[in-house]
């Protein structure tokens, strides 16, 4: 739609990787691959979380709920570009792009906060092993789960709003794999500033709350741990903990590294690069981290196999 010498862009084509078309369709397979990986670990572990009777407890019950938020993150992106792949390129609506800004945001932020909610779980479990069942009522984890999502809505709407009150015009081509922010800023046309902002407050506002909780939490856990006199009670203490910090790790230290990249200024090819970490890899790694570290979920898995077997 054309106002004055200005095009309004009513729909977005994302290019994925066509600037590497010799790579398509290998990375097609690859991350046909990774999706279905993703799929049967995800789904796997909801499962075995909701039909086990032995894991019916509250660090199972979160990770029930990571488990469906890294299936539904991955969902927002992965089949979309796989599309682009076996094209080329994808044509979005403006509706459609919105809708998956809006997606994205909404589960990769209630990610941040169940991840920082596992690691209050696995304090209260170290630090005040006699009040566990008291304090983690099954009441409480499911306000804490629902606030984790009502936290998720709220950054979304608010973030999707910004962006798609800003005006895009010119050039609706998007270098990228799906409609992320960045790449989204680079063909907004006019003044950004009260967008950014408010975008900058938010993002800060989701990390510096996820992440002081998680470092609290981790800080009194090290210290219990440091005052267990015999080396095999630290070891299995700590173990119960080494899977979320793995988790933990890995996500917040890709949207560090991401946050460290747009801010010197690096090339969205590059950032296609991270992108494909936090939405590919880490979800198809979760279930493997807490499913090879942990000897109920692999007894769960077991004796799920085994009823199989006699059906």
């Amino acid at each position: 739609m054309a106002i004055g010498n200005r095009t309004i862009i009513m729909e977005f084509i994302l290019l994925g990787f066509n600037n590497h078309p010799e790579l398509e369709s290998l990375l097609l397979v690859v991350f046909l691959a990774f999706y279905l990986i993703i799929l049967l670990g995800n789904l796997s572990m909801i499962t075995l979380v909701w039909t086990s009777p032995r894991l019916h407890t509250p660090m199972y019950f979160l990770l029930g709920h990571l488990a469906f938020l890294d299936f539904c993150f991955s969902s927002t992106v992965l089949p979309q570009l796989l599309l682009t792949l076996t094209a080329g390129r994808a044509v979005l609506s403006y509706e459609q792009c919105a809708t998956q800004f809006f997606m994205f945001t909404f589960f990769g932020t209630s990610d941040c906060y169940l991840l920082a909610i596992m690691a209050y779980d696995r304090y209260v479990a170290v630090c005040q092993p006699l009040l566990y069942v008291t304090i983690m009522t099954p009441k409480t984890r499911l306000k804490f789960v629902t606030g984790a999502y009502l936290g998720g809505l709220t950054n979304a709407i608010v973030r999707t709003y910004c962006m798609f009150s800003l005006s895009y015009c010119g050039d609706n081509q998007i270098d990228f794999i799906f409609c992320d922010l960045l790449a989204l800023l680079k063909l907004s046309c006019g003044d950004t500033f009260p967008q950014d902002l408010v975008l900058v407050i938010f993002a800060c506002f989701v990390m510096l709350s996820s992440l002081s909780t998680i470092l609290v939490s981790y800080l009194f856990i090290i210290r219990a741990i440091l005052q267990i006199h015999s080396a095999g009670g630290r070891t299995k203490t700590f173990s119960t903990c080494a899977s979320h910090m793995t988790a933990v790790g890995l996500f917040f230290g890709t949207l560090a590294f991401m946050y460290a990249r747009s801010k010197s200024g690096q090339s969205l090819e590059e950032g296609k690069v991270v992108s494909v970490f936090y939405t590919v890899v880490i979800p198809m790694l979760n279930p493997l981290i807490y499913s090879l570290r942990n000897k109920e979920v692999k007894e769960a898995l077991k004796t799920t196999l085994s009823r199989l077997k006699l059906l």
